[in-house]
């Protein structure tokens, strides 16, 4: 049965009447999600600081947000985690996902540095990942004056942003490096084929629809062809082996939840250790909806552990 929590949620949502996100072009997309948010996020915890950054791109500045844990010295040399917020590539911001970046930062005791990264239509595939690419490499130069450890570097997200973290540590460990000490993957997006049995089981009545599959793909891709490219698909990449530590989170009610427990056996058949939890009752973007749903809180809670552990065994 599907959380009570998330269903007088979804029964909030449908009694409201607003159009769905993919029935709007993607500029009052972004003002739509941006505006749920507030039904289903609490007031932002404090922490000891949130500072704008920018990082050096491909195609200009890459906006940044830095977060330091409630009670940290500004001097203090911190693990980190590079956060890619959710959005299908196409919505979300920094604004939408500070409550998530606080809540990791303080209950993992790590800097988390959220990424702004381009965004389809305008900016199309492989945008969003050369982005991504830019920002860690950038933190990692970066890392002293962030007063950050570069040993001791993470890469997550939720949907969208997983999938853009497991094609990060991909690319990144074809590049050399920098080495990542874990990819924490929330209901990550890691096969535009979308063949799954949960795809067909969960495509309808659990927010993420076929529907919004489909308008989030066309914005982001360049064309069909682009599907099989590991760069977006990392499930479709030609090896797993030697990949940083992840800890891959699901949805049961999800249609990207068999996605990302084949991500996750695929790392673990090329030796990578693998930490899998499917939050059974749960839909997705729940990560998002710490307000309404008490699970969020306990999935911040298994994330923030994984986190620290990985961290501990960088040190």
């Amino acid at each position: 049965m599907v959380d009570p929590q998330v269903k007088a949620y979804l029964e909030l949502l449908a009694s409201v009447g607003a159009p769905p996100l993919h029935a709007l072009p993607a500029p009052q997309a972004r003002i739509a999600y941006k505006k749920a948010r507030a039904f289903a996020q609490p007031e932002p915890p404090p922490v000891a600081s949130s500072v704008a950054l920018a990082a050096d791109g491909p195609a200009g500045k890459i906006p940044l947000r830095s977060y330091r844990p409630f009670g940290s010295a500004a001097s203090a040399v911190l693990p980190v985690l590079v956060f890619m917020h959710g959005g299908g590539w196409t919505i979300g911001d920094l604004d939408t996902h500070d409550v998530v970046c606080r809540e990791l930062c303080n209950r993992a005791r790590c800097a988390v540095i959220s990424v702004d990264y381009r965004l389809g239509p305008e900016h199309r595939f492989p945008a969003a990942v050369d982005d991504t690419l830019a920002a860690l490499r950038w933190i990692h130069a970066n890392a002293s004056a962030l007063a950050i450890d570069p040993r001791r570097i993470a890469v997550g997200g939720d949907s969208a942003g997983g999938n853009l973290s497991a094609v990060a540590a991909l690319v990144l460990r074809d590049a050399g490096g920098p080495k990542l000490a874990l990819q924490l993957l929330i209901y990550p997006a890691t096969d535009f084929r979308c063949n799954t049995r949960s795809h067909a089981e969960n495509g309808s009545g659990y927010l993420l629809t076929r529907e919004a599959i489909d308008y989030f793909t066309g914005c982001y891709l360049n064309g069909p062809h682009e599907v099989s490219d590991w760069r977006a698909s990392p499930a479709l990449a030609a090896s797993f082996q030697h990949l940083p530590p992840a800890f891959i989170l699901t949805a049961g009610y999800d249609p990207l939840r068999d996605e990302g427990a084949q991500y996750a056996e695929l790392l673990r058949g090329a030796g990578v250790p693998v930490e899998y939890v499917n939050f059974e009752a749960q839909i997705h973007g729940f990560v998002t909806m710490s307000k309404v749903v008490d699970a969020a809180v306990v999935a911040f809670d298994r994330c923030a552990g994984a986190l620290t552990r990985a961290f501990a065994n960088g040190a």
